[in-house]
């Protein structure tokens, strides 16, 4: 099968039009309180790896039914005129797409260039989530 758009080149079309921001800006940016981060990465990977302090979980596949006022599923977090929201993954790669599919619904972002595993080698701030409870 031949695909007329590699997922590489939508990576690449996306980085063209949105805003990318550097790992060490982006840790600066952490205590600021008119800045959300968004962290898109599957639930798993969280929990794996940890997460960004203060960062909004919303998985991939939600993003755009989260995002829309006008969907059932609208999170109130998006609703905030004044917060600056800087989006991320593992990489850069789904936070890419993603930022550049908020842009063409009107939703301003940005997004962490190199995503979670920078941030973590850069030795940006990460939190573990809370052990799960035993049920056994």
């Amino acid at each position: 099968m031949t695909l007329k758009k590699t997922a590489a080149q939508m990576v690449a079309d996306a980085r063209a039009r949105i805003t990318e921001i550097e790992t060490p800006d982006a840790i600066a940016m952490l205590e600021d309180p008119s800045v959300q981060f968004v962290d898109l990465r599957d639930p798993r990977e969280r929990e794996r790896s940890g997460f960004i302090p203060g960062s909004f979980h919303c998985p991939r596949g939600m993003l755009e039914f989260w995002v829309d006022p006008d969907s059932p599923y609208f999170k109130e977090v998006f609703a905030q005129q004044d917060k600056k929201f800087v989006f991320h993954c593992a990489s850069g790669w789904r936070s890419a797409i993603s930022v550049a599919t908020l842009q063409d619904m009107g939703f301003d972002a940005a997004h962490l260039k190199e995503g979670f595993g920078a941030w973590e080698k850069a030795g940006g701030p990460v939190e573990k989530p809370a052990p799960k409870a035993d049920k056994s």
